[in-house]
């Protein structure tokens, strides 16, 4: 079993998707989340944070606390009914005061839900003390934290019609019709921390950290669904810091898409380079405070980080 983590990172994890909807807005008609002033592709942490927890949940048998429970009239389980899930088992429960009932919780969500420990929760409470309803809350702040995604490519969408299957309706000759919004093309950023100080209050471990890793990037290849079949992660960069409460901030900033291309006309990660320039130099400016960088990138990436002075380690998923 490793050690709660001590130092503070930053993680960089750049993937793509052609001809599909990386994050549908449901107030926009499921269409692709779009900044309106700049054309660029807006991707949610909760998007990315699901990918990893169905990834944790399906691949690497991981419990996981936010996922759907549904009973046997097919009610959906809500925050209190599943945190109640924790007391299941605690002897002499009847006996038990709120803050005792609350501590039990806690610390078995902490110890049993991964995703508990990366990201934290808000778990509101309705415990049953001497036969009185009590209501209370967990908040746990996560070490994990992502910022919006967003493309380096300006988007546009792509409003395609087909047919479907079915008739219309029983007795129709006419079969439906289906609408659907795409992005031709999309190479999306995500910019993360890991906070060494909130990792204490979870417990968040370094292995715990491997298999966050290892989420992002098979989470993201293993999302087959209609809207997210072909998307591809191609490079995730982990900074390791050795000074603490320190970190440089805005890496994701610090990537530029490069192409012959307008962003529109780009269809491929091979019509593009990745000019990292502005990071290998702010790295290297920053490299006594740096422990260690890790790395992984796809082979059709076009991107080159000759000049970075500090060695570089590549992420084993």
């Amino acid at each position: 079993m490793s050690e709660i983590i001590k130092n503070r990172s930053e993680i960089v994890f750049l993937y793509d998707i052609k001809d599909a909807n990386p994050n549908g807005d449901p107030l926009d008609e499921n269409k692709p989340r779009i900044d309106e002033e700049t054309g660029i592709n807006i991707v949610t942490d909760v998007r990315l944070k699901r990918t990893i927890r169905d990834f944790l949940m399906n691949f690497k048998q991981q419990e996981i606390f936010v996922k759907e429970i549904t009973d046997k009239e097919g009610k959906i389980q809500d925050a209190k009914q599943r945190a109640n899930d924790f007391l299941k088992g605690v002897k002499d429960l009847e006996n038990k005061d709120f803050n005792e009932q609350k501590n039990i919780i806690k610390d078995k969500i902490v110890g049993d839900c991964i995703d508990t420990r990366l990201f934290g929760a808000t778990i509101p409470l309705e415990l049953k003390v001497k036969k009185k309803s009590v209501k209370g809350s967990i908040t746990l702040t996560g070490p994990v934290q992502f910022k919006m995604g967003r493309s380096l490519n300006k988007v546009e969408i792509k409003h395609i019609k087909g047919t479907g299957a079915f008739a219309s309706k029983a007795g129709a000759t006419q079969k439906t019709f289906r609408e659907e919004d795409v992005l031709p093309y999309s190479l999306i950023v995500f910019y993360g921390i890991i906070n060494e100080n909130a990792a204490k209050h979870t417990n968040l471990k370094e292995e715990d950290v491997n298999l966050l890793l290892e989420s992002i990037w098979n989470g993201t290849k293993n999302l087959i669904s209609r809207s997210k079949v072909g998307q591809m992660p191609r490079l995730l960069l982990k900074v390791n810091y050795k000074e603490n409460n320190y970190h440089i901030g805005d890496l994701d900033k610090m990537i530029k898409l490069v192409s012959e291309k307008n962003d529109e006309q780009i269809r491929d990660i091979s019509e593009v380079t990745l000019d990292t320039s502005e990071l290998i130099e702010t790295l290297n400016r920053n490299k006594d405070k740096i422990e260690s960088i890790e790395l992984k990138v796809d082979d059709r990436v076009n991107i080159n980080i000759d000049g970075l002075e500090i060695q570089v380690n590549e992420i084993q998923i």
